[in-house]
């Protein structure tokens, strides 16, 4: 007790605090867009419980990565050797989860860009996805991301507590964003270009990292605002258009 209320009393622990929800609601940008594709394939009625469901694992991972915090430090040190270069678990987690990224968005872009794809899709599967084979795929990428940052969480600070509200508030910060931003995605499909777009390189980043390279994050997500930000120009002005046409 006397631990939480000198944390409570800390200002250290407040700005720790609040950087790492910060950190922890950013890398879930990620997660959150990968949930929000995959479930906007499923039939209509099952895709909220599906996206609850995802987040909801996505948070049992975290809390339970967060009680094995000793164990988890282990993970980033080398197991085996390629080329020289030596890879921890969590280097390969990291790749094996870019993989999948890149597997995932690169066969969606091909089902909406061939017609002959999209053709096999309405005749033989206009369902989607299976239910299980969503959430199968979404607690893959779940465990991914929940690893990068339980570890991202660690080295920000040695404080359990800490890490527990900011993992939270960040899942909460999911749930409450994944309803408007899944419509948003669904009523704008250049918009799901864009994010598959964004899954390939959020793949391509997991992979660098898995090898030992750094690539600053800060960088990434100002791309991806830029082009969000681009996207909303386009729809403005494609909306402007059509209610001009519509009044003439």
């Amino acid at each position: 007790m006397e631990y939480l209320m000198d944390l409570l009393a800390s200002p250290a622990a407040w700005a720790a605090l609040a950087t790492l929800i910060v950190m922890e609601v950013v890398l879930g940008i990620d997660n959150l867009i990968f949930i929000s594709i995959l479930t906007n394939k499923l039939p209509e009625a099952h895709r909220t419980k599906a996206r609850r469901l995802g987040i909801g694992m996505a948070l049992v991972l975290r809390l339970g990565l967060l009680s094995t915090v000793a164990f988890i430090v282990t993970l980033t040190t080398p197991v085996i050797e390629i080329a020289g270069h030596g890879l921890s678990w969590k280097d390969m987690i990291l790749i094996a989860g870019g993989l999948f990224l890149l597997w995932k968005a690169t066969t969606e872009i091909h089902h909406s860009v061939d017609p002959e794809a999209q053709a096999d899709a309405s005749a033989s599967a206009k369902v989607g996805i299976g239910f299980a084979a969503a959430i199968g795929q979404i607690l893959m990428l779940d465990l991914v991301f929940s690893v990068d940052s339980i570890i991202t969480a660690v080295g920000m600070t040695q404080h359990l507590p800490i890490m527990v509200v900011a993992v939270v508030v960040a899942v909460l910060v999911m749930l409450l964003a994944s309803e408007p931003l899944a419509r948003f995605i669904n009523h704008n499909p250049t918009v799901v270009m864009l994010a598959l777009g964004f899954l390939i390189m959020i793949g391509m980043i997991l992979i660098a990292e898995g090898f030992g390279a750094h690539v600053p994050k800060g960088y990434v997500y100002t791309a991806m605002a830029f082009a969000a930000g681009v996207e909303c120009l386009n729809l403005w002005a494609r909306r402007a258009r059509r209610r001009a046409s519509s009044a003439n």
